[in-house]
């Protein structure tokens, strides 16, 4: 049987968002437990079903406590819970995040965040030299159905080295390569939530693998990887 997210969970972190203090959140520690335990055990389940159609080395649950060192908003403590899943490197690229926030905020996201310096130039000289196979994948039907558009910061006209005239300018000036999937409270606590975000997940495998062969190749085909 899948596990669930609790309601509990987005109870109390309704209250938490009232009462982002110190106090407050020692007297209702014993709660905050129970919720953190509850979740922890839905994101260890799906990271088994994520090992049964890809490469998993490891889940990530964060913490709930906020470094507020170099921070305007100095509240102590995260009004979500999260955790992230890594795949396999080097060979196998791109990263899986879930977002557990109450008031219909709650999300999934995948993709490429912060692409390192020589990994983003790769993946530009690939859309400049032909992205029609990347085009392919993203507007293909039932993917789009389930992640809509890519997403990422840009650019603003066109990266050093790179003409803004360019057929595909519209990637080349990405930054990030992300897909999200929001879900209401009422999906995140029904029993087919698991299912939900796992089935999406897997229905990003086509735009991973996609990446994983660019990012582990050279612009001749040639892999990087021993």
């Amino acid at each position: 049987m899948n596990e669930t997210i609790p309601r509990e969970a987005f109870s109390f972190l309704q209250d938490l968002q009232k009462n982002n203090n110190r106090e407050w959140f020692t007297d209702h520690k014993k709660e905050f437990k129970e919720v953190e335990r509850e979740v922890k055990q839905f994101f260890n389940q799906l990271y088994e079903l994520l090992n049964k159609h890809d490469q998993i080395d490891r889940m990530k649950m964060f913490r709930i406590y906020r470094d507020v060192r170099f921070s305007k908003n100095k509240t102590p403590y995260k009004t979500h819970l999260a955790g992230s899943f890594h795949r396999i490197k080097p060979r196998l690229r791109g990263g899986y995040y879930l977002h557990i926030a109450p008031n219909n905020e709650t999300f999934i996201a995948t993709g490429f965040w912060d692409p390192n310096k020589e990994d983003l130039h790769r993946i530009r000289k690939e859309f400049e030299m032909d992205a029609s196979e990347l085009r392919k994948i993203i507007h293909e039907k039932s993917f789009k159905n389930i992640w809509g558009e890519l997403e990422g910061d840009e650019v603003k006209t066109a990266p050093k080295g790179f003409t803004k005239e360019h057929e595909s300018i519209d990637l080349i000036k990405k930054k990030q390569f992300i897909f999200t999937k929001k879900f209401t409270d009422k999906e995140v606590t029904s029993r087919d939530f698991m299912d939900k975000v796992n089935e999406s997940f897997k229905a990003i495998r086509p735009f991973f693998d996609y990446m994983s062969d660019v990012l582990t190749t050279d612009l001749n085909g040639v892999s990087l990887i021993d």
